[in-house]
């Protein structure tokens, strides 16, 4: 047996969206299943989204703290954001996402791990970068809004966060996921081992 996951679509009998957001939206669809039978299932159509975990050259993983609401908690994560250009290459909105949430560039870029965040209720896909080589980006701060006007920073050494992960103290699950892929790359092959930085992504297929 070959432990992979692997593309399928069942029959679907219907579909509707009783909900349009700003960015995702619900969606319904009466889906058959294998017996024959017909069921309901609800779950938000989301973009996709990517999420960078920036190392620098003291194996510190650089941290925001921002406030979520959906959890009312304000959550230690690593840069990430919505992929809401259709077809963007998913390594350029990571790009941009460091840049705009802690004004920082890396030389030196790696996919870390893709992963569907909940897939029993959201289609949403993240590809998590590793990026190094990092430093200070050029030119004017990017402009924050909303809840990122709060946001405060933090530089922790990876063999801190992954005792923070497994003590129950960080709950992000891109940052949860990401450290916790970079130990066991460190482990196995190497870093140097990962994916290059535009490997595909059937999940969320992109333009060179």
């Amino acid at each position: 047996m070959t432990i992979k996951d692997t593309p399928e679509e069942w029959e679907i009998r219907s579909t509707e969206t009783p909900f349009r957001g700003n960015k995702t939206s619900v969606r319904t669809d009466e889906v058959v299943m294998p017996d024959g039978s017909v069921a309901r299932r609800d779950y938000q159509v989301h973009p996709g989204s990517v999420a960078v975990l920036a190392l620098d050259e003291e194996d510190r993983v650089l941290l925001i703290n921002q406030y979520r609401h959906p959890v009312r908690h304000k959550l230690w994560e690593i840069p990430a954001g919505l992929l809401d250009v259709p077809g963007e290459n998913p390594l350029h909105g990571a790009q941009r996402e460091l840049y705009e949430e802690a004004h920082v560039k890396a030389e030196d870029w790696r996919v870390l791990t893709d992963v569907y965040t909940t897939p029993g209720g959201c289609d949403e896909a993240v590809r998590i970068f590793l990026a190094r080589n990092l430093s200070e980006a050029e030119g004017e701060r990017f402009e924050t809004e909303h809840e990122e006007t709060a946001m405060e920073y933090a530089r922790v050494p990876v063999d801190e966060l992954v005792h923070r992960v497994l003590a129950g103290d960080v709950h992000n699950n891109c940052l949860v996921v990401g450290v916790l892929s970079l130990v066991a790359a460190r482990g196995g092959d190497g870093l140097d081992s990962l994916r290059p930085a535009d490997a595909p992504w059937p999940a969320r297929p992109f333009a060179s």
